[in-house]
């Protein structure tokens, strides 16, 4: 016999989010866009099966960081949490925070470990939690993670 947890606000009690990262060129998609008309948005356009299938096991309450990808910015500069799961061709997102400093691609090529540098590729990767604590320390956090901000 399963157990299950208690739902508690829409999630289930004890059961950890997942986190994602979410890859958008600057020029296509922004932080700024993201920012507009609620921060909420329709994350779709994503052909990659992998990407997709990881897309799929996205749930409500879900984290992910907002990475800027093409040549002039390659960083983390916010974080979003999933809305809405799959559906059609998309997960929907909301802006939860943007990065107290964004975090830089070149900052994170020692996580050997991290499916961005693994398969570059793709626009959409799992974080693993230690992975996701690094970078948020790395960042000092973000906006809206109920962390003190850092000081000067």
């Amino acid at each position: 016999m399963k157990r299950r947890g208690k739902k508690v606000g829409g999630m289930e009690r004890g059961k950890e989010k997942k986190k994602y990262l979410l890859k958008t060129e600057a020029s296509e998609w922004s932080w700024e866009d993201q920012g507009a008309n609620g921060g909420v948005s329709k994350w779709d356009g994503v052909k990659n099966k992998q990407a997709q299938k990881y897309m799929k096991a996205m749930s409500i309450g879900d984290l992910c960081f907002f990475y800027h990808s093409g040549r002039k910015a390659r960083r983390i500069v916010g974080v979003v949490s999933v809305v809405r799961e799959w559906e059609g061709d998309a997960v929907h997102v909301k802006a939860v925070g943007e990065m107290r400093r964004h975090v830089d691609l070149k900052e994170m090529k020692h996580f050997k470990d991290f499916a961005l540098l693994r398969q570059p590729r793709l626009s959409v990767v799992p974080v693993p939690d230690h992975i996701w604590d690094q970078i948020c320390h790395l960042g000092g956090g973000y906006h809206g993670d109920a962390a003190p901000s850092p000081s000067p």
